[in-house]
């Protein structure tokens, strides 16, 4: 009798065993399976990323190779009355009409004292950018390349999709189309999470199901934002312009000044002259390169 009792036990040690084994196991797949499904699809920083306006790639030849990302920004130049912009072709024209600030400018009649000064603008040099994960907003990508639906139709479709409380969604908040994605935001932080809990999602556009991804949402803030003055180096400010002649006439007058050589002057790519009593905004647009 005792035999067959130490027998049983055992048994159910072993079973005991096994079990906890199982167990592990599955609270592996599953954390394994969370952390597949809380990941964001692309790295995101720890600490606050500052960007300095400037990325480095390896060309083909292996060289270091730097590019301005920070482009295409409209940075706004007011130019007082009595003034006008010249930019030249060359920048040594620039720099050699800098060289002396007093400039005379012969008339048939008279002569015109006026100043040229170098063109400062506000440039962005650093930006500091903390992230953080937004419990009410999905990501949801995996859109194929030749996907024929226009923005708002996109925007519906999985508006409708996901609003639907049988496939996990809820009431969407708000909704926009982002390069290589949409956001949705839900009026439901739960809805949210249910969402990228399940991760994989076929949603029907137009004719067809396409395999969507549901990924936590990334919303990033400005923390910081470094600004330097950055001289122009083709274009000169030409101030203390009198009012004694019609913008026309100055402005051709001037032009003319500005590219005789023998005024330190150069080929003029544009000039523009705003009368004493105006004034006007001059707008610069950057360029990577």
């Amino acid at each position: 009798m005792s035999a067959n009792r130490d027998v049983a036990l055992q048994a159910l040690q072993e079973e005991q065993i096994r079990l906890q084994m199982r167990l592990q196991e599955l609270q592996q797949k599953r954390n394994e399976f969370k952390d597949q499904h809380d990941k964001v699809p692309f790295p995101v920083p720890e600490i606050p990323l500052v960007f300095q306006g400037h990325t480095e790639a390896h060309s083909q030849q292996g060289r270091k190779e730097s590019k301005t990302v920070v482009s295409n920004l409209q940075i706004c130049c007011p130019l007082p009355g009595g003034s006008a912009l010249v930019t030249f072709d060359d920048p040594k024209v620039a720099d050699r009409l800098l060289q002396r600030r007093d400039h005379q400018v012969d008339l048939e009649e008279c002569r015109l004292r006026v100043q040229v000064q170098p063109l400062e603008l506000p440039m962005v040099t650093s930006i500091q950018v903390s992230s953080r994960m937004d419990s009410q907003r999905v990501l949801v990508s995996g859109f194929p390349a030749g996907l024929r639906l226009n923005e708002e139709v996109l925007l519906d479709k999985l508006e409708i999709f996901f609003g639907k409380t049988s496939n996990g969604g809820g009431d969407v908040e708000a909704r926009e189309l982002l390069p290589g994605g949409a956001m949705l935001a839900f009026s439901e932080e739960e809805v949210a999470q249910r969402l990228i809990r399940i991760g994989q999602f076929m949603v029907p556009l137009g004719v067809q199901k396409v395999p969507l991804r549901v990924s936590p949402y990334m919303s990033g803030k400005v923390e910081k934002a470094e600004i330097k003055s950055q001289q122009i180096d083709r274009s000169v400010l030409v101030l203390n312009i009198p009012d004694v002649l019609d913008s026309q006439e100055l402005h051709d007058i001037l032009e003319i000044h500005f590219q005789k050589p023998t005024r330190g002057g150069g080929e003029v790519e544009m000039l523009t002259v705003v009368p004493p009593g105006q004034q006007r905004l001059a707008i610069f647009t950057t360029s990577s390169g």
